[in-house]
């Protein structure tokens, strides 16, 4: 394999891109290292230009192409992040550019993407496919196609985010890295040990899409049959085979996260750093818990913040249920007068919060006997719902919990 990797590339990039990017200092997190038992540092590129770090490598890309091929117009597919990058950076550069992205991106990376100057079209329902009609468009229209993270340019353009890191933390121990299709983690990693090799680095996937920890088992990139998680930056089936070797050689470690940590992990960012950070950014913050306490300089990559007001809404809905903050119970009363304050006066007596009535006469042919109420409860947490159900059953009703959303 031909080092295209170098530190003098790094060093190249790196000043090319401070050209367009916005200053990303890192921000020690004292909640989340009292969480982990580590020192922990967020790398908050969810603050960055176009709102992900993907500014990085496609400005860095595009300032290497020869004029003849930014005549021919830019290409590329991406769920979303890739897209603002290339549109931004082409339009600097005077270039037209399509972006093909899959019918599932979230609709504020679609209309970000315009407003930074490309032509849209959507295609296909994870990155893969998107990525395919990319390339029957290159084809056709005899475009320059720009890889999301199978390009070595490219990854070169992401590895500048480890450069900042160590410049600001020059004893940081560990790295974590979101992984899609692994070109911001080859470029981290392979500058990290370039830099030192001692400097541990741990990609992190979701579990509904390991692309990578196929590939590492198998030895080579093997193609998913599905990816299903809520990271959808991340959703690839298939890791680039350009920057594979890279990952082989560089990441000490690759982790998988599920769906139901990234909802919590959002809602300590929002709450405890007050940011937005998008699934994908939010995997290497899931990963801190499954790191041992040790005490370790641990920077965290953010790696983006792009995230629909829709999605963050059942985002926040399903975190506060997962954390015992909101709750539903259903009682069985008879429907006599005096019976729903006797609920209300159980709850308030522990301090719940009731947010929601619904009261249902038609659960029993005898209503005398009993009607439904279901309550839903605003709480502090687990132990103070336990304590709500406990007070209920003290005041001689039996409630039963209920899934439910708001």
């Amino acid at each position: 394999m031909t080092e295209m990797l170098t530190l003098d590339a790094f060093e190249e990039a790196s000043q090319k891109v401070k050209e367009v990017t916005q200053e990303t200092k890192l921000v020690e997190s004292p909640y989340f290292s009292a969480q982990c038992g580590n020192r922990v540092w967020l790398k908050p590129e969810n603050m960055q230009r176009t709102g992900a770090y993907k500014v990085r490598g496609a400005y860095y890309k595009i300032s290497t192409m020869a004029p003849d091929e930014l005549a021919r117009g830019i290409i590329t597919a991406s769920a979303g992040n890739h897209a603002q990058g290339v549109a931004f950076a082409a339009t600097r550069a005077g270039a037209r550019s399509v972006v093909v992205m899959p019918t599932t991106t979230p609709l504020i990376k679609v209309e970000r993407t315009k407003a930074y100057g490309a032509e849209v079209v959507l295609s296909g329902d994870v990155y893969d496919e998107a990525c395919d009609y990319a390339l029957e468009l290159v084809h056709r229209e005899g475009m320059t196609f720009i890889h999301p993270f199978n390009d070595p340019v490219v990854a070169t353009g992401q590895g500048t985010i480890a450069m900042e890191i160590v410049s600001e933390l020059p004893l940081v121990d560990t790295i974590l890295v979101p992984v899609g299709g692994g070109g911001l983690a080859c470029g981290v990693a392979t500058f990290a040990k370039l830099y030192n090799p001692k400097i541990r680095v741990i990609g992190v996937e979701p579990a509904g899409a390991p692309s990578l920890t196929r590939a590492l088992e198998a030895g080579q990139p093997v193609r998913l049959g599905t990816a299903n998680t809520i990271a959808d930056g991340t959703a690839v089936l298939e890791v680039g085979d350009q920057v594979f070797p890279y990952l082989q050689r560089n990441l000490d470690d690759v982790l998988t996260v599920p769906d139901d940590e990234l909802i919590v992990a959002f809602l300590d960012m929002v709450e405890n750093h007050k940011m937005i950070v998008e699934n994908s950014g939010l995997l290497t913050v899931a990963a801190l818990k499954h790191l041992p306490a040790e005490n370790r300089r641990v920077a965290a990559i953010l790696s983006g913040g792009n995230m629909d007001v829709i999605t963050m809404s059942s985002v926040v809905q399903h975190g506060l249920i997962q954390r015992g903050r909101i709750f539903t119970v259903s009682v069985l009363l008879p429907d006599r007068p005096g019976m729903l304050v006797r609920v209300a006066s159980a709850i308030a007596e522990e301090n719940g919060n009731v947010i929601k009535l619904e009261h249902n006469q038609f659960v029993s042919t005898n209503r005398n006997a009993a009607v439904e109420l279901r309550v839903t409860i605003e709480a502090y947490g687990e132990d103070h719902k336990r304590q709500i159900v406990t007070a209920l059953e003290a005041a001689g009703f039996a409630p039963e919990l209920v899934q439910t959303a708001l």
